[in-house]
């Protein structure tokens, strides 16, 4: 499954999925594959500004 915040279908969703294959293919179990592909993708959306700043949290903008 990808990191939340990836759309179906998505670049990052396809992108996700290679680096799966790619160590599934390598002989890595199921979950292992998962873990390092979902941590991947997570550092290029933080690389590629597509990841919310740490310091906001949902509800932020009601306390205004």
């Amino acid at each position: 499954m990808p990191p939340r915040g990836v759309e179906k279908g998505s670049k990052r969703e396809r992108q996700y999925e290679h680096i799966k294959q790619t160590y599934l293919d390598q002989g890595k179990s199921e979950q292992e594959a998962e873990e390092i592909a979902a941590r991947t993708i997570n550092e290029i959306r933080e690389e590629h500004h597509e990841t919310r700043p740490p310091w906001t949290e949902k509800g932020e903008e009601e306390r205004g």
